[in-house]
């Protein structure tokens, strides 16, 4: 007896074994499968017969004697999309629709799609990539535009780049030519923001400080904090300013004191509010998360971090989501890069419309879009497009031991052309001087595009 009830213990531990095996296995199936599948059918390159830009342009055709783009600067624009022949460069949207591609869900396995039937279509457009890489003229940095309605990224470049018909050899001699020519700029780096984090500190100001819009604020070009000079740019004083008068002057002094006011627990709300210090799930792309100080030790700290200075750090990607959310009223469309996916003649995937959770109120919303728009009829010469309204913040972020990060920020405030766009420029100097002229072009090109499809 004392055997049987031995092997029955056995049986049942083994039965127990098996079956929490199984629950795993299912468990991570579930899970991963997605991913396994990515992984088996060599990144799925066998299953791509093309993969276009939205207007159908063939960007990437890799069972064709022209495996990339024809046009040389398109191909330099995409490379980060589209991954290089060395695959140092991963196609992170291509490899996120390999299950699509190859045929398969987690219930019925592989369903057998033919090789080099899959149809893979972007929303960027190859000519708008390519008038952002030529604005860009070599410096490294980035341009991101989107369709804060509907989300379909129309450009996202990423500077330096190179001909994946023409790799480059990096060496000592060049090494920092080609620094971080492997990352996408866009999703995966994060920036000092300066100036234009002045419109995250103008949104909690907005909805915290009653009267805000009825300050005003004297600048004699300098203020202490807590101890510490805070300087506006070259030391100017721009006197006496309404709060639209300080955010077009970029006014730090100004800034310093709206910061006070505003205080450090409703601007840390605001920022995880936003999400500047998140990640967003881009088709493939998980965008690095920004940063922001949550302790605010010393008042001289929280009014370099409403300035957009201090330890403050911002994804491109992820700002310019916010830039559509002042757009559009609260919240925006979700960015996404790829509208559909065809394997074997059916229709595998469609992109669907999703929104972001409410980043600011509408009220302010309306305040700062007459604020921004101010800033460009005011300030940005460069940037006044005819017959459209843009809106827009330039940034001039410090860096030790570097010149300056230019940025830029904004969106047109036309139904025709719902746009937000980002641009980067490191090592660029004056925030609109570098970029105002890069975004001026690139949404030039957009509005061409956009013009010809409808």
């Amino acid at each position: 007896m004392k055997n049987t009830a031995s092997r029955s213990k056995f049986v049942l531990v083994l039965a127990g074994i098996l079956l929490f095996g199984l629950l795993t296995f299912v468990i991570r199936y579930f899970m991963f499968a997605d991913r396994w599948i990515s992984h088996s059918h060599r990144s799925g390159t066998a299953s791509i017969q093309k993969v276009t830009d939205r207007s159908g342009t063939v960007l990437y055709a890799p069972n064709e004697d022209q495996v990339y783009a024809k046009d040389a600067m398109v191909r330099k624009a995409a490379l980060h999309l589209l991954g290089d022949r060395e695959e140092r460069i991963d196609a992170l949207a291509i490899k996120q629709y390999i299950p699509q591609l190859v045929g398969f869900d987690k219930l019925n396995g592989t369903y057998g799609n033919e090789d080099g039937t899959g149809i893979l279509e972007l929303t960027v457009d190859g000519r708008i990539e390519a008038v952002a890489l030529q604005a860009l003229n070599g410096k490294k940095g980035t341009v991101g535009v989107y369709n804060y309605k509907t989300g379909e990224i129309l450009c996202a470049i990423s500077s330096p780049t190179f001909d994946p018909y023409d790799p480059p050899e990096i060496t000592d001699a060049n090494a920092e030519q080609y620094e971080g020519a492997y990352l996408h700029r866009f999703f995966s780096y994060t920036y000092t923001p300066g100036s234009i984090f002045k419109l995250v500190t103008v949104a909690a100001a907005l909805e915290n400080v009653p009267d805000i819009t009825e300050q005003t604020f004297t600048c004699e070009g300098y203020v202490y904090v807590n101890g510490e000079r805070i300087n506006c740019q070259g030391g100017k004083a721009h006197g006496e300013q309404t709060l639209e008068q300080a955010l077009a002057n970029s006014c730090n002094c100004a800034f310093a004191e709206i910061t006070q006011q505003v205080g450090a627990k409703n601007l840390i709300n605001k920022v995880r509010q936003i999400g500047l210090t998140e990640s967003m799930f881009v088709d493939g792309y998980y965008t690095k998360a920004g940063t922001f100080d949550k302790a605010f030790s010393e008042a001289n700290n929280l009014a370099w971090a409403g300035i957009g200075q201090h330890t403050d750090m911002v994804n491109p990607c992820q700002y310019m989501t916010y830039m559509g959310a002042i757009a559009n009223g609260g919240k925006a469309a979700m960015p996404y890069l790829v509208s559909s996916v065809e394997s074997g003649g059916a229709q595998r995937y469609k992109a669907r419309r999703t929104y972001t959770n409410s980043m600011i109120t509408g009220s302010a919303a309306r305040v700062l879009t007459e604020m921004m728009h101010n800033n460009v009829v005011k300030m940005y010469g460069a940037v006044n497009l005819p017959n459209v309204e843009v809106c827009a913040k330039s940034g001039t972020a410090e860096r030790a031991g570097h010149e300056n990060t230019a940025t830029f920020a904004g969106f047109i405030n036309d139904e025709r052309y719902p746009l937000a766009f980002v641009v980067v420029v490191e090592e660029g100097g004056a925030g609109s001087a570098a970029c105002a002229p890069i975004a001026a072009a690139v949404l030039k090109q957009c509005i061409s595009v956009l013009n010809e499809e409808s």
